[in-house]
């Protein structure tokens, strides 16, 4: 069965820039973006916007196998293996992105009270690089901030490759967020900026996709517990 696994780890700067410049290959390993590590909110020009050995890894697998062994016996992948990953099975996909095509746009559903993670992959107009990062970070800072979200981050590959991370305590918190029914003003950074991107597209490509997530390996920043397990399994 395919799956797909999301991965935070902080490794060597040899293997960083490698992974950067060149995607790994490996038996069983059908798509992967390698990305630097990026804090949410953080000002545009900092060090924590874009951290060079904290890397982010997506990638969709032919079967766990391939990715077992992928951790055990890649020299890459066994720096991931120090770090932190979870294991996905695919739900749902809005938007397009070239190198997932294959995917039917909902595959499975969810319960509202499930928990979720949420991926999104976006090829950027670099023309539209300002207008992005204002429209931006006001949702970046909704998303790290909000009470449901237990783990939220993004991560870029210059120059043009972004993407967002985020594990909810349910299904239903995620929606709440995207749709802007939550309380107070910053419930309404998420629709302004999706009103904006209709306007006037800040990308060539765009996918947001929702995964249910199937097991947590790891630990990231002292922490083992992100996917809130507990009444779900």
């Amino acid at each position: 069965m395919t799956i797909y696994s999301f991965h935070l780890a902080q490794v060597s700067v040899r293997a960083a820039v490698k992974a950067l410049a060149t995607a790994p290959a490996a038996p069983g390993l059908e798509h992967v973006e390698v990305l630097a590590g990026m804090r949410l909110g953080a000002a545009v020009v900092s060090p924590a916007r874009m951290q060079l050995r904290r890397i982010a890894v997506f990638a969709q697998w032919r079967d766990e196998a391939a990715l077992e062994s992928f951790l055990a016996r890649d020299g890459f992948g066994r720096e991931l293996a120090e770090g932190w990953h979870v294991r996905l099975e695919y739900v749902r996909q809005w938007g397009h992105l070239s190198e997932l095509d294959q995917l039917p746009e909902a595959a499975r559903a969810m319960g509202p009270d499930e928990p979720v993670v949420a991926v999104t992959v976006a090829r950027m107009r670099l023309p539209e690089l300002a207008r992005f990062i204002h429209w931006g970070r006001p949702v970046e800072r909704q998303i790290r901030d909000h009470p449901e979200s237990t783990l939220a981050t993004a991560a870029i590959r210059w120059p043009r490759t972004v993407s967002t991370f985020s594990v909810w305590t349910s299904t239903r918190a995620m929606t709440r967020m995207v749709f802007g029914k939550d309380a107070g003003e910053p419930a309404r950074r998420h629709n302004s900026a999706m009103a904006e991107r209709e306007r006037r597209d800040f990308h060539h490509e765009f996918t947001t996709l929702r995964f249910r997530p199937l097991a947590e390996h790891g630990s990231w920043q002292g922490r083992s517990d992100y996917i809130p397990w507990t009444g779900t399994d």
